[in-house]
């Protein structure tokens, strides 16, 4: 993975050498018309190509031959946590971003909008992206069209050789995973919020109400309480919890008597709509429009705690261990960590130049953690954990809404024109 600036990628890219000596014969500026891809002077007086990187203490010192630290090889995700490593200690404020003082920061990327289209005649030479991605770590399988808005859920419900995927379009459709092919499609009649599977249900968060399929028996439900869409659901304690347009998060039990899910409690506390869920640790985790964060005991079903360190919308959240991993449109991703008293603090606050929208994690080829963020900028970051250094990008044409990781080093995108299917690359064996 090239890892050097992005001015002296682009550079060494159309050919030119970083250590070369500058065209005296030639006006020291950078052509306007040949940025736009347009020059038709020839010969130009000014440069047909990016001037490189300035070199210097910095540039050394980015360079460095220091390899970010990550956790032992057999860290890697276990269900929605990861599995203790050797690295984890509790001085937590050593371990989590530690390389970020040394991270390179990269040029912007643009995917060319010509090669999009197909008919881009620069080839190599062109200073866009011929790619729908940045890294070596990881390929496209495959881009799966159908929705008509953007996809704003996929599911893989166990056992099953069928994937699911909901969009504001209102319609779900299943998928054949072995061929690609589109096997259905269901016409809800409102817009798809969220959609989870667990076993072999499938829950669908539309306004005013949860549908439940089960996709063995065919059996369909609908969970009526809700008030307004359904943004996010999550299981746990034998609990189904949907986060709901006016504040109030619904919890519903399975009765093996009736077939049934009957309601079991409503907690109340969020302002606003509740947007993102997580458990983790015998808690439910809450993020909210309201810009907090709440922490529920999954036995009492009390709040224990409201955490207000973000700025805006929580859009997503993530347990992994004894850390909560928390993003918002406030550009940061936070990760929280248990004092002695059980209260969670904020350990590390990443930056991003863009508003947060989802996390995600999994282990790549060589089992290490990764997690994945999607920014509305419409791309998905790859940072190597604890270190936050860059492992790769995923680009869209729009916002990238849901991320769902599957068996097997596969990982799903969706984004406003469907969704596309990624898969980890092999690791090299050592020598």
């Amino acid at each position: 993975m090239d890892l050097d600036g992005g001015n002296r990628r682009v550079f060494n890219r159309l050919g030119g050498s970083s250590t070369a000596a500058p065209d005296s014969s030639k006006n020291q500026k950078v052509c306007y018309h040949w940025r736009a891809g347009k020059c038709s002077r020839f010969p130009c007086p000014f440069l047909h190509r990016e001037l490189p990187h300035p070199s210097g203490p910095a540039a050394a010192t980015a360079n460095g031959s220091g390899a970010p630290k990550r956790f032992a090889d057999d860290s890697g995700f276990s269900g929605p946590a990861l599995r203790r490593g050797p690295n984890f200690n509790n001085n937590h404020n050593n371990s989590w971003g530690r390389m970020g003082a040394n991270k390179v920061v990269r040029k912007t990327e643009k995917v060319c909008n010509y090669w999009v289209q197909g008919n881009c005649n620069y080839g190599d030479k062109c200073r866009f992206l011929h790619s729908w991605s940045l890294g070596e770590c990881f390929t496209l399988l495959n881009h799966l069209d159908g929705h008509q808005k953007v996809v704003t859920g996929i599911a893989l419900p166990a056992g099953m050789d069928k994937l699911y995927t909901g969009s504001k379009d209102e319609t779900v459709r299943a998928w054949d995973t072995n061929t690609g092919q589109c096997m259905g499609v269901i016409n809800l009649g409102g817009e798809v919020g969220c959609m989870i599977s667990e076993g072999p249900w499938l829950f669908v968060g539309i306004p005013n109400v949860v549908k439940a399929w089960n996709t063995q028996t065919n059996q369909e439900l609908s969970l009526s309480g809700p008030v307004g869409q359904v943004y996010t659901m999550v299981v746990g304690n034998d609990l189904l919890f949907a986060g709901t347009q006016d504040g109030t998060i619904l919890a519903w039990k399975f009765n093996a008597v009736t077939n049934n899910f009957e309601p079991a409690a409503s907690l109340k506390g969020h302002t606003l709509a509740v947007v993102s869920l997580v458990v983790g640790a015998n808690r439910l985790y809450s993020g909210s429009m309201d810009h907090s964060i709440k922490a529920w005991s999954l036995e009492t079903l009390q709040c224990l705690q409201t955490l207000t360190e973000h700025t805006n919308v929580v859009m997503s959240l993530l347990c992994w261990e004894q850390f909560l991993l928390s993003c918002s449109l406030d550009q940061t991703i936070k990760v929280w960590v248990a004092t002695e008293s059980g209260n969670l603090e904020v350990t590390y606050s990443h930056k991003e130049e863009h508003g947060l929208l989802n996390l995600r994690g999994m282990p790549d080829s060589e089992s290490k953690p990764v997690l994945m963020c999607s920014c509305n900028d419409n791309s998905v970051r790859l940072y190597d954990l604890p270190s936050f250094s860059e492992k790769g990008k995923i680009f869209a044409k729009q916002e990238i809404r849901a991320i769902e990781v599957g068996p097997g080093g596969l990982f799903f995108t969706g984004d406003g024109t469907g969704f596309r299917v990624w898969k980890w690359a092999e690791a090299v064996p050592k020598p």
